[in-house]
This record gives structure tokens, C-alpha cells and sequence, in this order.
């Protein structure tokens, strides 16, 4: 790939929240050196069921400017501090993967290492018990610092409405001056060495650039039908492919997390907004049929739908290189996990965070191409590895699907996390890793990985003084959670969206 001319426009095809979420990052912060037009048709859905996202995304809007109260407002937007698993080690089990730090360790050994000691001496309090966002959830509670001492600072994200986030975001962005061209499109034209010229739409113009931005979603019609940049499957480890979704009137409860209820052939979601809640089935093919899949949603909502379900279909896997000459992937042209972790939004964000540390001004070159496909499957892989944890460390023996994933081989960077818990209680985070440590000891312990030993630093500590720092912080979370109004209290005088 030779190097380019220096880049003055981005052209963005494609909508959706990808499309918009990469629009508004780019119109903002690069505002008098770019000029950004994005691609879509109205004709042209969009996936439109990521309603879940992770806590990065507040830093996202920070870089932006974007007013909280006023998106949550535009988007139905409700709190989230986690998400429940239910029936994931065995059937009947629950626990919470929560945001934010759990208890208290020291620089030598992690809180889970003085827990498990605890557990020896008779103190016998959940793992759960040491973290605030988790009792919060559990007490469907929630507030933010407004005064000193009025709240604890709890680490958290949303449950959205995809389609209005997706109309917030292109309002943002044409104030900033991106412009938004209605079509389809129908050729894509490329230059002889290779990069792509223009995009050719359907009622014959052509929108040429500098930059290409494919969020095409699966279709991937720059990067992969233009480009055949190449597509690595990982179904041998998420063998999950399809969801049937639907959306359903508000319950009574508003609990300031996500769902993640395990059946027999996948996992069901619940995502409960200000005005209504988001359901969704996942499923493997070759162990449910859709209209098995169909029917088990249904029966199993709370409250009556909103639409008629409708399948997705999709394949797990990353994209081998994401830029590639000229055109860089974002969204669910660049690869696809699967919804277990709400991790697709925040991939969208770092996605053009990336780019906007990379962006190649002076024109596009093989090493900042390079550094930039690198960094994604670095990011990718380490989330892929933490999603077939969820699947892999079960005890579940009531199914054929259950079968395959407790006794599947997975990837050797996993395995070796795995044993190095099991053996020692150890986790650990890398820098470029989204998933914390927290994250990963909740998970293990919650789907009954139980270490073998920990560190023995902690048995220098007197007995009494481990029981009375335990028994400290959970006293300290126990009062502030107290404290905290209920999450929809809080909604309501916050960012209520008037919606009916």
C-alpha cells in the first residue's frame, strides 16, 4: 500500500450507531482540519439492538461534550452498574458482574486473595458483599455525587435506545458540520493502486474522499466485497449465531442492570429502559430452530410486546485487517463478538479513538495501518477471551450445546488465565485490556472456579484484624447503599424523558 495524499474528507458509509458514533467523534475533534460527510439510506435498516453499553462510554461523551441529562433524556437512557448472570455455573446459580473496584487489597496481593483467606477463618460473607455498585444494583438503587457526601461515586454505564442514540449523535454532528447524504450505495470506484476513489449511489452521484469509514454493518461492502480484506471465524468458540429480539412494555421494576439469563442453547437478555424493555434471545443454529427460539421469547416475557420478533443472524469473528488501504472498519463490518458483555458500543468508540490518535493527516501509510490493525486485534482478542470464559467455565451437563462448550478447547491465551486462577488465585489486567481485574475474579468465582490456594502474604495479618477490615467495608457499602434513593426515584428527577 503506497502512501496517499493528504487527507481532507472522510466519507463515513453508513448509519446506525456505528456510522454516527465515528460522525460525531470526528466532527468534533477534528472541526476546521476535516471535512466528514457520512453515507446512509433510509431504506437500508440498521441492527439497532445495542441498547447496553460498558462504563468507557461516559469518558466517550466527556470527550465530546456531551451533556448527560440531555442525551439521556433524547435516548430513554437508564443507569446500569452491571450485569446478572443467572444459570451460568450450574442451573439455579446467580451472581453479578458489577463495574467498579471490589474490597480492598494491597500493592502484593488483590482483594480476592484476603477474601479467600477470610473464607478459612469463618468469614463467610458473598465476594459481592465487598463491592458498592454491586449492592446497589442488587437494591435496584442508584444516585450521583450532587453535594459532598450526598452519594457514593459509583462507577457506571446506560441501557439506551439504539435507534434515538443514533438520532442524538447525527443532530450532534450536523451542528458540527458533518453533512449527511441520503442513498444507497451502488458502486464502490477505486483508484489503480488499489484505494478506493468513490462511492456511486444509486440515483447516479458519486461522493468521492480521502479516508473511507465502512460501517456497513455485516454486509462490509468497502472492506471486505471491495477490499476482501479477509475474515477470521471464531464459532469454534462462540458458537452462538442468532438472536430473536423483541421489545416489550415497561415493568414494574426498573433494576439498574442487565439480565443475562442462561437456557439450554444460549443466553436471553433483559434491558430494561424508561418506557420499555429491551428483550432478546441468543442462540446457537445447530442446537435451537428460529421458531423454537421465537416461541421460547416469548413465552417468557413479563410484559406484552411492543412489535413482532425478528431474527438476526451473525457471525462471530474480526475482520483480518481492518484498515486496509485507504478504508478502515468500524462496527460490525470490522468483526463481531456477540452481545454477552454489551461490549459493541464501546468497540464503535475506541474505534475512531484510535483513529483520531492515528489519523493520517499527511496521508495514509503502511505503519500507521499497521499499528492500527494491531492495536484492534489486540483489544478484540482479549475481549473475545473474556466472553468464552462466560461459556466455558460452567458445570452445566443438562445439554448438548452446554456439553460442547464446557469440553470445547479454547484459545491458549484463556487457558492459561484459567489455570493460573484455578492454581493460584491470580488475575491480572493488561494496559490495552478493557476488562479489569475485578471483572475477571467476579466471573470465576461466580461460574464456581475455585482456586486451589492464594497468596500467603495475607496469613501475616491477625485474625481479628482481617475480620475487622472485612467487616468494614462491607459496613461502609451497607450505609452508603442505604442512603442511595431507588434508581427510578433517581431517573425521575434526573433525566425523565417524558416518553410515553
Amino acid at each position: 500500500m503506497s502512501s496517499s495524499g493528504a487527507v481532507k474528507k472522510v466519507v463515513i458509509a453508513g448509519g446506525g450507531t456505528a456510522g454516527w458514533v465515528a460522525a460525531a467523534a470526528l466532527s468534533k475533534r477534528l472541526q476546521g482540519l476535516v471535512d466528514v460527510v457520512l453515507v446512509e439510506s433510509e431504506e437500508i435498516g440498521t441492527v439497532g439492538v445495542g441498547e447496553s453499553t460498558i462504563p468507557p462510554v461516559t469518558l466517550f461523551h466527556n470527550l465530546l461534550g456531551i451533556d448527560e441529562q440531555e442525551f439521556m433524556r433524547a435516548t430513554d437512557a437508564t443507569f446500569k452498574l452491571g450485569i446478572s448472570f443467572e444459570n451460568w455455573g450450574q442451573v439455579g446459580d446467580r451472581y453479578i458482574h458489577p463495574f467498579g473496584t471490589t474490597g480492598k487489597g494491597s500493592f502484593l496481593a488483590d482483594f480476592q486473595h484476603y477474601y479467600l483467606h477470610g473464607l478459612t477463618q469463618g468469614i463467610d460473607a458473598p465476594f459481592g458483599d465487598y463491592c458498592v455498585e454491586l449492592q446497589a444494583a442488587r437494591a435496584h438503587k442508584f444516585a450521583k455525587p450532587q453535594g459532598q457526601g450526598e452519594a457514593p461515586l459509583l462507577s457506571y454505564a446506560y441501557h439506551l435506545d439504539a435507534g434515538r442514540y443514533a438520532r442524538f449523535l447525527r443532530q450532534f454532528s450536523e451542528k458540527l458540520g458533518c453533512v449527511r447524504i441520503e442513498g444507497k450505495i451502488n458502486t464502490v470506484t477505486q483508484h489503480t493502486n488499489g484505494d478506493i476513489r468513490s462511492l456511486v449511489l444509486d440515483d447516479g452521484q458519486e461522493v468521492s474522499g480521502d479516508l473511507f469509514i465502512d460501517c456497513t454493518g455485516f454486509r462490509a461492502l468497502l472492506i471486505e466485497q471491495t477490499l476482501h480484506a479477509g475474515f477470521e471465524r471464531w464459532d469454534h468458540w462462540l458458537p452462538c449465531n442468532k438472536a430473536v429480539v423483541v421489545q416489550t412494555q415497561s415493568a414494574a421494576t426498573l433494576p439498574p442492570y442487565t439480565r443475562a439469563m442462561a437456557h439450554d442453547a444460549g443466553w436471553q437478555w433483559k434491558i430494561p429502559l424508561q418506557h420499555r424493555v429491551g428483550n432478546g434471545l441468543v442462540y446457537a443454529a445447530d442446537f435451537l430452530s428460529d421458531e423454537a427460539a421465537r416461541q421460547r421469547l416469548l413465552d417468557g416475557l413479563e410484559t406484552p410486546a411492543l412489535m413482532e420478533p425478528r431474527v438476526i443472524s451473525y457471525q462471530t469473528g474480526r475482520r483480518k485487517q481492518v484498515w486496509l488501504n485507504n478504508c478502515v472498519a468500524m462496527g460490525l463490518s470490522s468483526g463481531f463478538i456477540e452481545p454477552l458483555e454489551s461490549t459493541s458500543i464501546y468497540l464503535f468508540m475506541n474505534s475512531v479513538i484510535r483513529l483520531l490518535r492515528l489519523f493520517p493527516f499527511a496521508g495514509v501509510t503502511p505503519a500507521l495501518a499497521a499499528e492500527y490493525n494491531q492495536q484492534s486485534v489486540r483489544e478484540l482478542e482479549k475481549i473475545r477471551d473474556f466472553i468464552i470464559l462466560h461459556y466455558h467455565q460452567t458445570e452445566r451437563r443438562d445439554s448438548p450445546f452446554w456439553d460442547y462448550c464446557r469440553t470445547m478447547t479454547v484459545p491458549d491465551s484463556l487457558a492459561q488465565r484459567i489455570e493460573l486462577f484455578r492454581d493460584s488465585a491470580l488475575a491480572f489486567q493488561t494496559g490495552d485490556e478493557m476488562f479489569r481485574l475485578e471483572s475477571w475474579t467476579h466471573v470465576l468465582l461466580g461460574q464456581r472456579l475455585k482456586p486451589q490456594s492464594y497468596h500467603q502474604l495475607v496469613q501475616q495479618i491477625p485474625p481479628q484484624d482481617l475480620s475487622r477490615h472485612l467487616q468494614q467495608i462491607r459496613d461502609t457499602i451497607g450505609r452508603a447503599v442505604e442512603r442511595l434513593p431507588s434508581h427510578r426515584e433517581f431517573i425521575a428527577h434526573y433525566c425523565a424523558s417524558g416518553l410515553q
